[in-house]
């Protein structure tokens, strides 16, 4: 096991290893992954206080059949919709950007290894390694970090559905 400081050392050395699109797919990822926690957490703890609010605003308009009462009713379920569904297309679009992330790193790093085929030819393996390796270390990165974003926000827009779902029937 490592401790923090070693965990620390590792991560940055292979945060340097990567380059600059390792440190973009690094940021870009922080940041899906906030705003996943943060949908998970509304869904959890605040979206149930906000259909008890959108209930109780119906509550006058239950058992009327109007047209005035139908609008209401759409316009509380819209209302829902926007605040639970919020940041559902940026949490998607980070994933999504993710894997272009990590398609450039692949191309800065095949560019620093002609660089180094310009300069030694191809008997420099260490200098074509380093080139490699960064073209590898962002694919790889980008690929997985995208992949969990795509779960995650798969998984969201389902909940977020079945949830939608459930309020329109307990406002009838």
């Amino acid at each position: 096991m490592l401790s923090p400081v070693e965990f620390f050392d590792v991560a940055q050395g292979f945060l340097e290893k990567g380059g600059p699109a390792l440190w973009a797919i690094l940021l870009v990822s922080f940041v899906m992954w906030m705003l996943i926690i943060e949908r998970y957490w509304y869904i959890y703890f605040s979206y149930p206080l906000k259909l008890n609010k959108i209930k109780a605003e119906w509550l006058p308009y239950k058992n009327i059949h109007s047209p005035k009462a139908q609008r209401k009713r759409c316009y509380l379920l819209k209302k829902l919709d926007i605040s639970v569904a919020s940041n559902l297309l940026n949490i998607k679009a980070l994933s999504q950007a993710l894997p272009l992330l990590g398609l450039l790193g692949t191309v800065i790093g095949m560019i620093q290894t002609f660089d180094v085929i310009t300069v030694f030819g191809n008997g420099n393996a260490r200098g074509l390694a380093g080139g490699i390796s960064i073209a590898l270390l962002t694919t790889m990165s980008g690929l997985i970090t995208a992949l969990s974003g795509l779960y995650f926000s798969a998984n969201l827009n389902e909940r977020v559905r079945l949830l939608l779902e459930d309020a329109e029937s307990e406002l009838d």
